[in-house]
């Protein structure tokens, strides 16, 4: 186990490595820059620039970033000035991560049960509307579904508040909207498998020996029949933390889904950097947290 961990570290440290080193070539070879505007003229471009060392070789400014990277110093950002980007992802990630955390709770919550009746009662009613319906989740995009809760549920019907994350009330329908296809997609990859375990030797011989059915689900297939949700858990996670950009920008929430299409927009070199060096540790993070968890789910894995 230790020896696996170290190797994984070691890769992780080599898989940021190569991130950082191809976001920041990538994104200075794209022409222009993030003072070039109509009104800036040259002279305060110029300051500007080197202000900042970006009249510097390309390769010196290279070098300079990764050792403030080793330092855990992401920059300053060019565009909200007084702010560095240590301080934007500090005071952005809880909130983002906030929502997130309930939305995967009720993705998970939901999904499992669900998909666990869908394949219990394979093949009838029940099991043909769980499937319309989460195939119905998955093919209607996001933005969608949170424009519809927001003018009927927070508009037509004033039930619920359609601006921030005051109380919990607040929390209702970006929840729910950042859930959905997540949770329909477990919905369904929890049937498949559940109904790919059902047919292994183990469960007909548990069958055979006279269980009840419910006692062949829920204790002999059910803890098998998650790993794939598992396998799945670890990018959404790491997706969900960060924020989802639509949204977070259609109930006006203040998190980390709005910066990382900002920085792109506004050429904010170093909140580029620092938004991709974050999100990659959290997924290289959420995945070797997932194959840890394998050999608990199922002691018949073994990682070495």
């Amino acid at each position: 186990m230790t020896r696996f961990i170290i190797q994984r570290l070691i890769a992780a440290l080599l898989t940021l490595f190569v991130v950082a080193t191809l976001t920041f070539f990538l994104m200075n070879i794209i022409p222009g820059g993030p003072f070039n505007t109509e009104k800036a003229t040259r002279k305060q471009v110029a300051a500007l620039e080197a202000k900042y060392g970006l009249d510097k070789p390309l390769y010196q400014q290279y070098f300079s970033y990764l050792g403030r990277l080793l330092r855990m110093d992401l920059g300053d950002s060019y565009k909200r000035i007084g702010y560095t980007v240590n301080d934007i992802l500090g005071e952005k990630f809880p909130v983002s991560a906030k929502l997130g955390l309930i939305s995967i709770a009720i993705s998970l919550c939901i999904g499992i049960p669900v998909g666990t009746l869908a394949a219990y009662r394979r093949n009838k009613l029940t099991d043909r509307v769980i499937m319309i319906v989460t195939t119905i989740g998955i093919s209607v995009p996001g933005f969608v579904m949170g424009t519809l809760m927001l003018i009927f549920f927070g508009v037509f019907l004033g039930w619920l508040p359609t601006l921030g994350l005051s109380t919990w009330r607040h929390y209702v329908m970006p929840a729910v909207g950042l859930s959905l296809y997540p949770l329909c997609f477990i919905t369904r990859l929890m049937r498949s498998s559940l109904l790919d375990v059902f047919g292994q030797d183990y469960i007909k011989t548990a069958r055979a020996k006279g269980l009840m059915e419910k006692k062949v689900v829920f204790k002999h297939a059910l803890r098998n029949s998650v790993i794939p949700i598992v396998t799945y858990l670890g990018p959404l996670a790491a997706a969900i933390l960060t924020g989802g950009f639509v949204i977070e920008r259609i109930f006006s929430i203040p998190g980390m889904g709005k910066f990382f299409v900002e920085s792109i927009t506004n050429r904010d070199y170093p909140l580029i950097m620092g938004a991709t060096v974050f999100y990659s540790a959290l997924l290289i993070f959420f995945n070797l947290l997932v194959d840890l968890m394998y050999g608990v789910i199922d002691p018949r894995i073994k990682l070495d």
